[in-house]
């Protein structure tokens, strides 16, 4: 008898973030560029294209809140310029672009509801 495959994980598929304005998060995410999918301002559920997948945010209550959760990472074509473009748009990010001992190009950012996200590139070698 054959022994069965272990499975691989090959990639998120999407992620899913809680806000409490969904207008005010679409509006920070359109801002940064990300390609809408489906839902809206005044929707309870939307989706944003990321490359191959998706950002989802889900609105919840005022009552709802969560901790410290962590930062989600996306990659683009050109850090500098991702900052700039959040720059351009009134957006706040916490630091500059630099280079990361660990090989990439970073600078991160809040969003509206206080998670974090890091724009990043790996540096050529």
């Amino acid at each position: 008898m054959r022994e069965p495959l272990t499975p691989q994980i090959e990639s998120i598929s999407a992620i899913t973030l809680a806000t409490h304005d969904m207008a005010r998060a679409v509006n920070f995410f359109s801002a940064l560029g990300f390609e809408f999918s489906y839902g809206g301002a005044n929707s309870a559920f939307t989706s944003f294209h990321v490359g191959s997948g998706h950002l989802n945010l889900m609105a919840v209550p005022i009552t709802q809140i969560w901790g410290a959760w962590g930062r989600y990472i996306i990659y683009v074509s050109d850090v500098d310029a991702m900052y700039a473009r959040a720059i351009a748009n009134g957006l706040r990010p916490e630091f500059a672009p630099r280079d990361a001992a660990w090989g990439e190009r970073y600078f991160h950012i809040k969003d509206p509801d206080g998670h974090e996200l890091s724009f990043a590139r790996l540096l050529s070698r």
